[in-house]
């Protein structure tokens, strides 16, 4: 497929092939900001950190299965086709996004409530473990070798819209309802809300074609040969999880973890909290195409070095910066600055990790390198960044997290560029099979 950026059939392609990003990253928004609520709803517990840790621990769990999924759905999509795969991972997605919305509290049904909502989280981080690899390889095997990286970001910016949107009608609910209306019933409206709009994404993915490089191929390999491979490949796998690091800490610290940092750590309203995650979500979904497009003019290796190396050196002293000078304004300008170094970063890295992945495992590389990265980072971020300001006493001492994540993804740029020494300014799109 050939078309240019502003082809119709192009732009049709990406918005049906980023629809089930979205619901993805919609619910796992909402489960993020509604955690209190989440936890003293579907958990018994006396006290209200005590509840909240259960609840993000529920949220972290659940990234565990996203390496399963990228090992069981992975080899799948390389073998049957994208476009057969993304509507099997869509089709688990929902199923844990109706259970999330529909089962009743604990006061209800006891400690069944909780085993429910364990269930949901399996099913959506089942499903997530191959649902972002399948998108980006899809959008990556529509592009151009001139436009790859920019067309590949709208991966990341469909996330963004799901935040924006859900944000927005986390605020509006708040503005309708009490504090306690909110905390007994009506967090459960934005899950409604996503649910009815799960008919539509289907209907948007049913109408995505398959790709023209995986169309052409005259052999599929079988499930074994994809395991074999991806084993012989395993530094492949471990760097680009070392790249993936860096955005999915960032991606989940300025988004899910946000609304929590800014009302249970900042003190800040709701509201505030709330709109904030908001102008970061618009930031996210203007800075990740220019950072798509700057790997394109740039090459990945400039890009890819100068955001981790400032992610590792600001992270600290902005939010030193944020925790002593507390206000709305200040929080938005630190999120707006992580913001500027995640956009760029990982419009720059998706394009990368489709490009070292070999051909016949591509989906499934992709995917079990972001699914690895994401259980050990970006699903602990919650986690971790609760548990440091917790027991240290220290605001601040989330940045650590920020900083590790930035200095592995900056030692495996460093190791791709320069000890794997790739002739080009960014790596051959591998047409070679594995």
């Amino acid at each position: 497929m050939n078309d240019s950026p502003k082809s119709p059939s192009l732009f049709r392609s990406i918005l049906n092939v980023t629809s089930g990003n979205f619901l993805e990253q919609y619910d796992f928004f909402l489960f993020g900001f509604y955690a209190k609520a989440i936890g003293e709803t579907f958990f018994h517990s006396d006290s209200t950190y005590a509840a909240l840790m259960k609840t993000f621990l529920i949220f972290a769990v659940s990234f565990l299965m996203r390496p399963i999924g990228a090992l069981v759905l992975g080899p799948y999509v390389d073998r049957i086709g994208r476009r057969k795969g993304l509507m099997l991972t869509l089709s688990i997605m929902a199923f844990g996004s109706l259970i999330i919305a529909f089962t009743p509290g604990y006061n209800s049904i006891g400690i069944l409530a909780a085993f429910l909502i364990f269930v949901g989280r399996l099913a959506q981080g089942f499903s997530a473990g191959v649902e972002l690899g399948g998108v980006s390889v899809y959008l990556a095997e529509i592009a151009n070798e001139h436009n790859r990286g920019f067309i590949t970001s709208w991966q990341s910016a469909s996330q963004q819209v799901a935040v924006v949107f859900a944000a927005v009608l986390g605020y509006i609910v708040n503005q309708i309802f009490t504090v306690e209306q909110v905390a007994d019933w009506a967090w459960r409206i934005p899950f409604f809300i996503g649910c009815l709009i799960i008919p539509l994404i289907f209907f948007l993915r049913s109408n995505l074609q398959e790709t023209h490089d995986f169309a052409s191929r005259t052999v599929k390999p079988t499930t074994s040969q994809i395991l074999k491979t991806l084993l012989s490949n395993w530094k492949i796998v471990l760097v680009g999880m070392c790249m993936v690091a860096t955005t999915t800490t960032m991606f989940y610290f300025i988004t899910v973890y946000t609304p929590t940092y800014g009302k249970e750590v900042l003190h800040l309203t709701t509201s505030q909290s709330l709109i904030a995650t908001v102008i970061v979500g618009i930031s996210n979904f203007l800075f990740l195409p220019i950072g798509g497009h700057f790997s394109d003019r740039f090459g990945r290796k400039p890009v890819l070095l100068a955001t981790t190396f400032l992610m590792f050196v600001s992270a600290y002293p902005m939010l030193y910066w944020l925790t002593h000078n507390i206000s709305l304004g200040h929080l938005q300008l630190t999120l707006l600055w992580f913001s500027l170094l995640y956009g760029l970063y990982n419009g720059a890295m998706i394009p990368s990790l489709t490009e070292i992945m070999p051909r016949t495992v591509r989906t499934a590389g992709f995917s079990l390198a972001y699914s690895l990265a994401t259980s050990i980072f970006g699903g602990l971020t919650p986690v971790v960044a609760t548990y440091l300001v917790q027991t240290s006493g220290n605001k601040s001492m989330p940045a650590f997290w920020l900083m590790t994540s930035a200095f592995l993804g900056l030692c495996a740029a460093i190791y791709v560029f320069h000890i794997a020494k790739h002739p080009s300014k960014h790596f051959q799109f591998k047409r070679d099979e594995a």
